[in-house]
């Protein structure tokens, strides 16, 4: 059974994470690209002894783990080093996202991936869901959910794509500025589409 392949993006702080989960509540495969991501970069890894060989034995914490905070603050300060760890995560990244897919009655699952946009994997998925919000509910988000200043989140949110890219991109747009209850409704409508869409697809 071939299964439809639903890409999810948004800015941080957007709630495309939020979004997923209320897919995966509705018997929706979802898989995280960031959560693969992490689990490459855990020591035992070939990726992890590359990223260590190229950003040094400081990025590792006393635990032997990589601070994701601290090389996080180096590559969104650094266009060319962001490039390198994005070199060596995305293909691997990609191909693991692939090959979790399995079989649904639905007929689709979700990839969630932060960057789709940026490396072109959006041309790859048979539909593109945007989740969107204001710059001003995404700094509010990051500040209160994860504490981090606004400094920080500007730095972010200014290395990835507009908006308005995002959502020239997608064939389907989440609003993300009001209720979880509006959320789920908006989620719900796509879950119906979708499974009419590809339910039995073969």
């Amino acid at each position: 059974m071939k299964i439809a392949r639903i890409g999810l993006t948004g800015g941080m702080g957007s709630g495309k994470s939020t979004v997923a989960g209320i897919f995966r509540r509705l018997g929706i495969q979802t898989i995280d690209a960031d959560q693969i991501a992490h689990e490459l970069t855990r020591p035992g890894f070939q990726e992890f002894d590359r990223i260590v060989e190229i950003f040094g034995e400081a990025i590792i914490d006393p635990s032997g783990n990589i601070d994701r905070a601290r090389l996080g603050r180096i590559v969104f300060s650094d266009s060319q080093k962001r490039s390198m760890l994005e070199s060596i995560l995305h293909p691997p990244v990609r191909d693991r996202m692939h090959r979790q897919i399995k079989p649904s009655a639905h007929g689709y699952c979700i990839l969630e991936i932060p960057l789709l946009i940026e490396t072109g994997q959006y041309k790859d998925m048979d539909r593109v869901i945007t989740v969107t919000c204001t710059r001003e509910t995404k700094i509010e988000r990051l500040h209160i959910d994860r504490g981090m200043n606004v400094t920080t989140i500007d730095r972010i949110l200014s290395t990835q794509v507009d908006e308005q890219t995002r959502i020239q991109c997608a064939d389907e747009v989440i609003n993300n500025d009001g209720t979880l209850v509006e959320l789920e409704n908006q989620v719900h409508c796509l879950h119906k589409k979708y499974t009419d869409l590809y339910e039995g697809m073969a």
